[in-house]
């Protein structure tokens, strides 16, 4: 039996290393699995080393008390590679664990390929040169991450993103507006503020007092909020003020019959990351806010390199979405663009343009993305 070992630190990462196993299954039936990982992982049959939602933090401040503990969790998986020594290590997106985690098993003598690649492209260029010591081979989701990182001498696989095998686009509407017994007028307005605590904290009392301005100005609207694990509990304690009344969802068939609701007459007050891409391939438009710690944002916007957050607009490189970040992430703001995508035909039809381009950048050459990443470690395997 062949060991690979993969480490994951948040539920993006969760989902791709699910996806990955399934796919290497069909095709290696004999490899077994260890390693840090979520519920779709364990789905698969995965069993981690600890709880992944211990790595579940982002943010200088966020981070900084929980540094201890970070730490013996390092530890502790640095020790699990030496005693079970597989035959690759596999490490899934959140670099500012799995990237030590890289960094330490390469010192042991292990082979490492970094699914993700880090976004170092965006606002650290500098780091490149330390991840190609920490790194044999990165699976890039992005198309022009292959050339920044092969000029640093790092190999790289354009495996494609993994979004586009998420099903977000063939929801059902007529389905979610007889379950939750929607009139014909009521437009859905999906509310998504993230799936972090810091992240949640921030955003949701701006979401919800943005939605109070925009009820008020655009008649019959509806709130749909999917709901995240870790931060179940405190979505529903700040929406349960809020008006309208939000629908609350759990389950992923739900949420994408939701987004095809919303994509008949509705809009999206989304988080930026991850989460836009899912709403842009269904085809709702939407406004992207996101607030970091203010030491955070001051540090991050001495190193940021890019012209835009969003994933779709950096894809697009043009202002696709509206963005409205940090000080400018404010109900006022927020509520104004909303109302123009809720009553203006032209804004939504620019979007949904630009998604479709997005979206045909984002397909590897042949198959699907998690195959495509598959093919990317057998033959790492295969290589010895």
């Amino acid at each position: 039996m062949t060991l690979l070992y993969l480490v994951a630190g948040e539920a993006s990462g969760d989902m791709l290393g699910a996806r990955l196993m399934a796919a290497l299954r069909r095709r290696r039936p004999d490899l077994t699995f260890a390693g840090v990982g979520g519920e779709r992982m364990a789905e698969q049959g995965f069993h981690s080393l600890f709880p992944m939602r211990e790595l579940a933090l982002m943010g200088l401040l966020e981070v900084l008390p929980n540094l201890r503990r970070l730490a013996r969790r390092l530890d502790e998986t640095a020790a699990d590679i030496a005693a079970r020594r597989p035959a690759l290590v596999v490490t899934i997106d959140s670099p500012g664990f799995t990237l030590r985690v890289a960094k330490r098993a390469k010192a042991q003598g292990f082979r490492v390929a970094h699914y993700v690649a880090p976004q170092v492209w965006a606002w650290r260029p500098g780091r490149v040169k330390r991840i190609a010591r920490e790194v044999d081979r990165i699976l890039a989701l992005l198309p022009f991450e292959a050339p920044f990182f092969e000029r640093a001498g790092i190999p790289v696989s354009f495996v494609g993103h993994s979004i586009l095998e998420s099903g977000a686009d063939r929801g059902d509407a007529a389905r979610f507006r007889a379950a939750h017994g929607l009139r014909p007028e009521e437009r859905v307005l999906l509310v998504m503020p993230g799936s972090r605590r810091s992240e949640v904290g921030r955003l949701l009392p701006v979401f919800g007092e943005a939605l109070a301005r925009l009820s008020a100005r655009v008649p019959n609207l509806r709130p749909v909020v999917p709901l995240a694990g870790p931060v179940e509990e405190a979505v529903r304690e700040a929406a349960a003020c809020w008006h309208p009344a939000p629908i609350l969802l759990r389950g992923v068939v739900e949420k994408y019959d939701a987004y095809a609701a919303a994509r008949e007459n509705g809009a999206g007050l989304i988080k930026s990351g991850t989460s836009s891409l899912e709403v842009a391939l269904a085809g709702v438009p939407m406004v992207v806010g996101y607030r970091v710690n203010p030491l955070t944002a001051a540090i991050v916007r001495r190193l940021i390199k890019v012209r835009f957050v969003s994933i779709v607009n950096l894809l697009a490189d043009a202002p696709v979405i509206p963005e409205f970040l940090q000080e400018r992430c404010t109900p006022a703001l927020l509520a104004e663009a909303l109302e123009e995508l809720l009553t203006r035909p032209g804004p939504v039809a620019t979007q949904r343009a630009g998604f479709e381009r997005v979206m045909n950048r984002l397909r590897p050459p042949q198959g699907l993305p998690s195959e495509a990443a598959a093919e990317a470690v057998l033959a790492m395997l295969d290589e010895g």
